[in-house]
């Protein structure tokens, strides 16, 4: 098998392997280097755009042929990685894969200089990923060790905070909840109040608030709230990789929005998703840092023209979890 040209050969599975856990960290590092230049310089599309450019010609070295499935937008709203836009060096030669990414989780608080600014993406075997419209989410989730639906969104928010207080074997008002700090969610906040509960409010980058449910150092229990429902599907891939659960239900404004998710498929309307149902399979998710946050730290400029990267990659089927640190050169 070659190993880094792209000449032709029988494709085996191991290159799926080696694209997907190996490769992937690359790109998201293109993406954070590109758009760490623009931190705290308040402009967020100039960082979205650098990102985007980064992770667009990083993913065209990799030998795949790849199918983004969640990305900036429909073909006529965004110029590049649009949803259904073809990406990788192999077309037709390769193997398939679709894609959902974020090129900067978090363009305001990389304009402002804020925490949490990640550059995502996850990966699967073509048909594994949710085509999740560009619409809101109802979200809850909690990391590894309970037991099967023990959140639920049909559940008000107080039996969730008790039922998981009870397998930690906690009062509720020692369960810390975090939420996007939205006007849409004052009852939510509300109603965490009354029992008690630590609320940690982010004011962007829920999928860095999700992933901080499996890493106890976080110290935050449950993430709930909406917000966007391309980063759920990135959110549950990556709790498909190190355990946990999450549930997730489309929220549409009008017509208009349900429209479009009949466009990629979505039929029922109401469905409450488990992870696995919007990320199955043998799926991966990869993140590096732009700004420093709970889950990575950011992208760092130092003396001699090096910067470095903080990044994770991980492997549903292997449960595998990578933290690479990356030291480049600057051009």
């Amino acid at each position: 098998m070659a190993s880094e040209n792209t000449q032709d050969f029988e494709y085996t599975g191991k290159m799926l392997d080696r694209v997907l856990v190996l490769e992937m960290v690359r790109v998201t590092e293109a993406a954070a280097v590109a758009a760490s230049s623009w931190i705290g310089r308040g402009d967020e599309k100039a960082a979205d755009a650098a990102a985007v450019e980064a992770m667009r010609l990083a993913f065209n070295d990799l030998y795949m042929d790849g199918t983004v499935v969640i990305g900036e937008g429909e073909r006529d709203e965004a110029p590049m990685l649009y949803i259904g836009e073809k990406v990788g060096g192999a077309p037709g030669k390769g193997p398939k894969i679709d894609i959902a990414l974020d090129p900067l989780e978090g363009t305001t608080i990389t304009a402002k200089a804020g925490p949490n600014s990640l550059a995502v993406l996850a990966a699967a075997e073509e048909g594994c990923l949710l085509n999740a419209p560009d619409v809101y989410m109802d979200k809850i989730a909690v990391g590894p060790g309970y037991s099967p639906n023990i959140v639920n969104l049909n559940k008000s928010v107080t039996e969730n905070v008790c039922a998981v207080a009870a397998e930690k074997g906690v009062e509720p008002s020692d369960i810390i909840v975090c939420v996007l700090d939205r006007p849409r969610h004052d009852k939510i906040i509300a109603e965490l109040r009354e029992i008690g509960c630590g609320i940690q409010l982010i004011p962007d980058g829920d999928v860095a608030g999700v992933i901080a449910t499996t890493n106890p150092e976080t110290t935050i229990d449950i993430y709930m709230g909406s917000g966007g429902a391309p980063e759920g599907v990135l959110a549950a891939a990556a709790l498909r990789c190190v355990g946990g659960q999450f549930k997730g239900k489309l929220l549409f404004r009008n017509d208009d929005e349900r429209a479009r998710a009949r466009k990629w498929g979505i039929d029922d309307l109401d469905k409450i998703y488990d992870l696995t149902e919007l990320a199955k399979g043998d799926c991966i998710f990869a993140a590096t840092g732009v700004t420093d946050g709970s889950l990575l730290g950011g992208v760092k400029r130092l003396r001699g023209g090096i910067m470095t990267t903080d990044s994770v990659v991980m492997r549903s089927s292997s449960g595998t979890v990578r933290w690479v640190k990356g030291e480049h050169k600057i051009k």
